[in-house]
């Protein structure tokens, strides 16, 4: 009689009935939908970061030059600060094609580009043919991005 009274584990509870009226929605009207959060116009796959640190970076580059630039001017003469720039200008450069090579890295190609690397090269060929640049003040101007480039890691932890 025991066994009668315990209900099995495979019996379904009966369904339980509600005294509460089910709102009929017409045929003829749509569904309501509901609202869904609007999706970004553009997908972030981490290369909106890349982008300002990379504008970061030149931002900051041009802030060091602007300021080595003067000082080398005042400290020794024009011919030394107007190597400097030079050199600054072609680390500038160096940068912006490096950057451009990253970007395009696993998009359009499976490596990172050469070209960048010539930039160096043509500043110290420049620098040793052309009597007005001087070599030493034109490769510390090509490493101004360097200090620029520990800077912006150092603000980023």
């Amino acid at each position: 009689m025991q066994a009668a009274l315990t209900p099995s584990p495979d019996a379904v509870p009966p369904a339980e009935t509600s005294t509460e009226e089910v709102a009929v929605h017409p045929a003829n009207e749509p569904l309501p939908q509901p609202e869904l959060p609007a999706a970004p116009a553009t997908v972030n796959n981490g290369m909106d970061g890349y982008l300002r640190l990379q504008r970061r970076m030149l931002l900051s580059t041009v802030c060091a030059t602007a300021l080595a630039v003067p000082l080398t001017a005042l400290w020794f003469d024009l011919p030394t600060a107007f190597s400097l720039l030079v050199g600054a200008l072609a680390g500038l450069l160096y940068l912006r094609l490096l950057a451009r090579s990253v970007t395009r890295f696993g998009v359009e190609t499976k490596g990172v580009g050469k070209a960048q690397l010539l930039v160096p090269v043509v500043l110290v060929v420049a620098a040793a043919r052309l009597p007005v640049l001087e070599i030493l003040p034109a490769v510390l101007g090509f490493l101004l991005y360097k200090p620029a480039l520990i800077v912006q890691a150092v603000l980023d932890t």
